[in-house]
């Protein structure tokens, strides 16, 4: 009779529910890389489209919150002429604090919605004010500051890997080449204990 109150009390424990997954936990961090289309989508014929690749390291707070401490390359175009385009390039440090919105009962998808402050450093034309039909630039280099609004989906691959898409509005002040630039984009986060 014990064996099998063992036996019944083992299968309850198998069938009786699914074990869930320890993701988002406070005091877990994650490293995460990004790839992102900037103002618009980059074709051949674009000429003011760009593109950005950022790192970041975020360390999750009690509700699946959590901070995120980061760097990122953006480069965009300033159209010119009947063909030619001008780089504007924007090397950033970001700080922010992405709050939880919404996750499935598996914890297999999670939604963020964020804020962030951006400083860092533009440069237009990598600091050449002369283009190659004589004409002089007038837009300098410049340190910016600003900041950014973020909305952001997580799909967990795995307990250690998960695949990210993300939408942001980056507003940037101290430079005169544009205030304001959409990025979109995906990613790929590593779960680090």
């Amino acid at each position: 009779m014990r064996k099998a109150m063992i036996i019944f009390a083992a299968m309850l424990a198998l069938f009786t529910g699914r074990a869930m997954a320890q993701r988002c936990l406070p005091g877990m961090s994650a490293v995460e890389v990004k790839a992102n289309m900037v103002d618009g989508f980059y074709t051949g014929n674009s000429r003011n489209c760009g593109y950005s690749f950022g790192v970041y390291y975020s360390v999750f707070k009690g509700n699946a919150n959590s901070w995120s401490f980061g760097c990122e390359y953006l480069q965009t175009y300033k159209p010119y002429g009947e063909k030619g385009r001008i780089p504007v390039a924007q090397f950033t440090g970001e700080i922010g604090y992405n709050l939880h919105l919404i996750s499935d009962y598996s914890q297999t998808f999670h939604l963020y919605g964020g804020v962030s402050a951006i400083g860092g450093y533009e440069t237009v034309n990598w600091g050449d004010k002369t283009l190659p039909d004589g004409s002089t630039i007038h837009n300098g280099d410049a340190f910016i500051y600003g900041g950014a609004l973020i909305l952001q989906a997580d799909f967990y691959l795995s307990d250690k890997i998960a695949l990210t898409a993300n939408v942001k509005e980056r507003f940037v002040f101290g430079n005169s080449t544009g205030h304001f630039h959409t990025q979109y984009g995906v990613g790929v986060k590593f779960i680090i204990e």
